[in-house]
């Protein structure tokens, strides 16, 4: 089950395409959260929606767009 519909699913593939850097600021509802404040690289957006994103502490877990607080970083942030 996905939280949104086909035009939001198409949408955030175009913005969150495959190796864009991403700094988490919070997750959710997640029992092992990613720390506050990791970068990480986009590696894709699934069917749901869901941001999938391997992290440079070494962790890989999908985020969720308006649920989990994170941001794109462009170069020189």
């Amino acid at each position: 089950m996905s939280l949104y519909n086909d035009k939001r699913i198409s949408w955030l593939k175009r913005v969150f395409t495959e190796g864009t850097r991403i700094c988490l600021e919070k997750m959710v509802d997640d029992p092992y959260p990613v720390e506050p404040n990791t970068l990480g690289t986009v590696d894709h957006v699934d069917d749901a929606g869901t941001i999938h994103c391997n992290f440079d502490n070494g962790r890989s877990l999908g985020v969720i767009y308006g649920v989990d607080k994170f941001h794109i970083v462009r170069e020189g942030e």
